[in-house]
């Protein structure tokens, strides 16, 4: 069920002892959101422990360098910034069921959480944590706590550019930046700065970048093999979805991650009024209007072309006569 900010509050101060749960694949916003709760729980008296299917990529770490897990048995469950329960990723799955709360920003959230604190037109999931921990007041804000959430509100907003960024995303930074948290350094590291690893990996997307549908579309694949031919991390290859849609032309930009066998992650972003979140649901996926996606099973190619028949009609365009 939907709840509000302040029965959010008063179920974060009636319990303990909490495992937040952040997505698979983990981005700036999950992070921050997981780590920024855990700390204002740990600063309200709680215990709590921040969990993921994956490692959380070595950029992040300025947020969770100083973290150490506490010992207990968990009572509450709350998910941050996962919109449906497949997002958990197979080493918390498990705990999809018990799942007590969660925090998000998604149109596409399943409601599968026994209460949902869920806000569409905040630009990230902390940008809800920061109106839940100002509003509500459950602890005062430091600097670790305001690192955490400008992160996400930062990489969320694709540093305040996307279409998500509203006059309330600006307080929100705004305020955070009164705190001593580096901003500056921050915007570096999540836009600027880049591995030898990360440029090769985005000299490898561009060079592998198709264009379809008039250019309207463009679309670039990550097989197993490249990642294994070109010995790259894999953590190098997230977040790279931006890179589909430099051409100006281009509406609709996918990237296509093999995650196993037979099986691909798929990013898709937008840069005009298509609803991209409505092309990923069509394949059993969801997001934001601009920026979505949804995992798919099969050949590449066939996928290539499951994609296309999805986006075309979406662009206003007849696949089979373009």
């Amino acid at each position: 069920m939907q709840i509000t900010y302040s029965e959010t509050a008063e179920f974060l101060r009636s319990n303990d002892n909490y495992y937040i749960l952040t997505h698979a694949n983990p981005d700036g916003d999950t992070i921050g959101s997981g780590f920024g709760l855990c700390y204002i729980l740990r600063k309200m008296g709680k215990k709590a422990n921040v969990l993921c299917s994956d490692d959380f990529p070595r950029r992040y770490d300025f947020m969770y360098e100083s973290y150490l897990p506490q010992k207990f048995s968990p009572e509450t469950f709350v998910a941050v910034d996962v919109a449906d329960p497949k997002l958990l990723g197979s080493g918390l799955i498990q705990y999809a069921e018990y799942v007590d709360l969660c925090i998000d920003h998604h149109i596409s959230n399943v409601n599968y959480a026994k209460r949902t604190l869920v806000e569409p037109e905040a630009a990230a999931a902390c940008q809800v944590i920061y109106q839940l921990l100002s509003r509500e007041k459950l602890t005062e804000t430091d600097d670790l706590i305001a690192k955490c959430l400008y992160t996400g509100i930062a990489t969320d907003s694709g540093c305040f550019k996307f279409d998500c960024t509203s006059p309330e995303t600006h307080l929100a930074a705004a305020e955070l930046m009164r705190f001593d948290i580096d901003a500056g350094r921050i915007n570096r590291r999540m836009f600027d700065e880049k591995s030898r690893a990360r440029i090769k990996v985005e000299q490898y997307i561009l060079n592998e970048m198709e264009y379809f549908l008039d250019d309207r579309c463009a679309m670039a694949a990550v097989t197993l093999d490249a990642m294994k031919q070109t010995g790259l991390p894999a953590d190098e290859f997230e977040g790279l979805s931006s890179l589909t849609t430099m051409l100006d032309t281009v509406e609709v930009g996918v990237i296509i991650r093999q995650k196993d066998e037979g099986k691909f992650k798929i990013s898709m972003r937008s840069t005009g009024d298509t609803d991209v979140s409505a092309i990923c649901k069509k394949f059993g996926g969801g997001g934001h209007v601009k920026a979505a996606g949804c995992t798919m099973e099969g050949e590449l190619e066939d996928i290539k072309l499951k994609l296309l028949s999805g986006i075309a009609p979406e662009l206003g365009i007849d696949l089979w006569l373009a």
